[in-house]
């Protein structure tokens, strides 16, 4: 306790020699001129806002000729089955041409991008 009271005894006058209250305030004032509080200016909105516009057009863009897409090839995948119905009607039991497999190859994939496209966000 004793040993406290000396460093405190010893410690005040130094610190209050190099610091004093008055001079510690001074230091850590700053004038208000000179403090800048950034603000959002009226052109960031309008920015963000014909960002978002133009976003929300291309996405839109983006899905009509997506679904356009998978109209054609929805079309295309009916013609392909109509051609390969006809293709197995002319052949017979024993024999099935190698167009016919060509055939349902093609169809395959098509509706294989077909499935992949509707699944497409």
């Amino acid at each position: 306790m004793i040993v406290a009271r000396w460093l405190v005894a010893l410690l005040l006058p130094t610190l209050g020699f190099v610091t004093s209250p008055c001079a510690l305030a001074q230091t850590l004032a700053v004038p208000a001129q000179s403090v800048k509080i950034p603000r959002a200016s009226q052109e960031e909105p309008a920015e963000d806002e014909a960002r978002r516009k133009f976003e929300h057009d291309q996405q839109k863009k983006a899905n009509q000729e997506r679904f356009q897409k998978l109209k054609d090839d929805t079309e295309k995948l009916v013609q392909l089955s109509n051609e390969l119905k006809e293709f197995v009607g002319k052949a017979n039991e024993h024999t099935l041409s190698l167009d016919v497999i060509k055939k349902a190859e093609e169809i395959e994939r098509l509706a294989k991008s077909v499935k992949d496209k509707m699944r497409a966000d």
